[in-house]
């Protein structure tokens, strides 16, 4: 089972291409969600509403499961394809890739646009730096107030971060933990005596 995934750090905008007049303007951005993408989608069109298309291309999943490629009025497979195919070449996910077109008066065919579109994606995902995320996972433990030393030093042996805790007389914490190490936590927790835990969706 896959544990981690490529995708980019920080948004990257305004990479410039040039062809026979046209101007190909394109932006990446990491979304985690279509609706993430849409939102994305809709603020390009308002900084751009007079450009001639919008195409873009996204993949999101940790297999890139869920995609699409949209040629936004292009010739069919001339623009969302090519900057799909770039996105399986640098094997990114969770990204969105837009490219905006200015037509600049000059047809430049559809191999010419399948260039465009090619080389306008695979310079911005060169301005972009791939980072390799791990997917987490969070544990919600509840025990007995004498085992919080013991449970503590617990997840500390896993690296895990602490987002609550509660110390009444049965005392609760919530952590997240690598998704990789969920298998070895639970054994090790299973082990002890007096405490419950779950695993947050």
């Amino acid at each position: 089972m896959k544990f981690e995934y490529k995708t980019i750090a920080a948004p990257v905008t305004d990479i410039l291409l040039k062809e026979k007049g046209s101007k190909f303007i394109s932006f990446a951005f990491p979304v985690d969600n279509e609706a993430d993408q849409k939102k994305v989608l809709e603020h390009i069109k308002t900084l751009h509403p007079k450009a001639t298309h919008h195409c873009y291309a996204f993949r999101i999943g940790l297999n890139g499961e869920n995609y699409r490629a949209n040629d936004d009025g292009e010739p069919s497979g001339s623009a969302g394809l090519p900057i799909y195919n770039q996105l399986l070449a640098h094997e990114v996910t969770n990204i969105l890739v837009v490219v905006v077109r200015y037509y600049g008066g000059t047809k430049l065919g559809v191999a010419g646009l399948v260039k465009a579109y090619k080389d306008s994606a695979k310079l911005t995902l060169k301005a972009s730096e791939i980072i390799t995320k791990e997917l987490e996972c969070t544990v919600q433990i509840k025990f007995s107030f004498e085992k919080q030393n013991q449970i503590f030093t617990l997840l500390n042996k896993f690296d895990a971060k602490i987002l609550d805790f509660s110390s009444e007389q049965i005392c609760t914490i919530e952590a997240s933990l690598k998704m990789a190490l969920k298998q070895n936590i639970s054994e090790q927790l299973s082990e002890m005596q007096n405490i419950s835990f779950q695993f947050l969706a």
